[in-house]
């Protein structure tokens, strides 16, 4: 199911970069769409995992993602505040994510 987490998070970065940079009928009709079904996998997604972490897990890949696009695709500058910002963004999620398996195999 955190698979579905993943897929959630790649359409947050189309939609969250669409939101930004939609200027027409069909970049706006894009961005809405990916914001449909972005939640409708988040929605899935947290009615089999813990939610808190389901949720930190899709706002961190798609922060990620989305200075990622900015960066890569619209020569945003990289500086090492943005690199270390990432960076503690994407520990805390990870030991979110590594306290979060735990506890689940603690209490089967």
């Amino acid at each position: 199911m955190w698979i579905t987490v993943v897929i959630a998070a790649l359409f947050e970065i189309g939609w969250a970069t669409g939101l930004k940079y939609a200027n027409d009928v069909m970049t706006w009709t894009l961005t809405i769409i990916a914001i449909i079904i972005s939640f409708g996998l988040l929605i899935r997604a947290a009615s089999s995992l813990p939610t808190s972490t389901v949720y930190a897990v899709f706002v961190g890949l798609g922060t990620v993602g989305t200075v990622a696009v900015d960066i890569i695709f619209f020569g945003t500058s990289l500086n090492i505040g943005v690199v270390f910002f990432v960076a503690m963004l994407l520990s805390g999620v990870l030991g979110l994510k590594m306290v979060t398996g735990k506890k689940e195999e603690e209490h089967s």
